[in-house]
């Protein structure tokens, strides 16, 4: 079976700005800026041109007092992107002037930030297990509750009606929305689970976990359909392509699969200079972005990202 994206021929290109690694890459909704959130406390926004070798402009997003730990745009919005950092604050930004317009202080160490699809609620969850319900017009807080388990990464189905939380336990949570009243527990790894993402076309979902696999659910049955077996390390990191065809995932191993989501064959790998912390596919176009524990030969951070996807380095 032919592949529809010539991966043997493709390039990475790298991009350095921070100061200390970076934690975690998100693409704009319309695919024209990619945001990188780095332990120098800073997020930046960088214009990346998917042909041609433009210069690359950036501006740096500046206020926080700790590691910039995750980050997501506005699902409507190209040009609003939320920051969650340790400083406890969760920050609302405009990309194209570098401001932030709103901040909300919470009452933990925060790591993993996601937006409800229609752009209304943004869901932050936190260092103590604990999850947070922002009203973005208001940016306040309208539901708060404390797991008595790791909570790990969390997202909400296309549709914005239902709500997983990945967890310690190897399990999967679902939770209907806005009522976050549990209507299934998936049994999905044998370890615990650390990171979800929803399939574009809306039929699937995947679930990386520390027993090395990343398993692929039927969303509308919550039934397994398969596994991919190429990492023998923890996942940290998954995503989907554009197109729903390709699923790249990333851990300590030294590569970044990229695997055929119908067949779950492998069909690519990039090969890595440290564990990666986030991948992420491009929206519109075939690049991924990556992004890891770089280190340079005396053994510093080196605060890259790298794009993989360009016809040309």
């Amino acid at each position: 079976m032919e592949e529809t994206i010539p991966f043997k021929n493709l390039h990475s290109r790298e991009y350095q700005g921070h100061k200390k690694k970076v934690h975690s890459v998100a693409w704009n909704c319309i695919g024209t800026k990619l945001a990188s959130g780095s332990v120098d406390q800073t997020a930046r926004i960088w214009h990346i041109e998917p042909h041609g070798h433009g210069k690359v402009k950036d501006i740096e997003l500046k206020g926080h007092t700790d590691s910039v730990d995750q980050l997501c745009w506005d699902p409507k919005h190209a040009d609003l992107i939320a920051t969650a950092s340790g400083d406890k604050t969760v920050r609302l930004w405009d990309a194209r002037s570098g401001k932030c317009s709103q901040q909300a202080e919470l009452s933990g160490e925060n790591i993993n930030i996601t937006y409800k699809p229609d752009g209304t609620h943004i869901a932050v969850g936190n260092r103590d297990d604990e999850l947070t319900i922002l009203d973005v017009r208001k940016f306040k807080p309208i539901h708060k509750r404390k797991f008595s388990y790791e909570v790990n990464e969390i997202a909400w189905n296309m549709t914005g009606d239902t709500f997983f939380l990945t967890t310690g336990n190897g399990t999967v949570e679902v939770l209907a929305y806005p009522s976050l009243q549990l209507v299934d527990t998936l049994m999905a790894h044998t370890a615990g689970c650390y990171c979800i993402a929803i399939d574009p076309t809306g039929r699937y979902f995947a679930v990386g976990s520390a027993d090395s696999l990343v398993s692929l659910w039927d969303i509308s049955e919550m039934l397994c359909v398969r596994t991919f077996t190429k990492l023998e390390w923890p996942v940290r990191t998954i995503s989907f392509n554009c197109t729903g065809e390709y699923i790249a995932s990333a851990s300590e191993d030294l590569f970044i699969d990229i695997s055929n989501v119908q067949t779950g064959r492998s069909v690519h790998q990039i090969p890595c200079r440290a564990a990666m912390n986030s991948v992420e596919w491009n929206p519109k176009y075939n690049l991924l972005a990556y992004a890891g524990d770089d280190k340079n030969k005396y053994q510093a951070d080196e605060g890259v990202f790298r794009i993989f996807g360009f016809e040309s380095a």
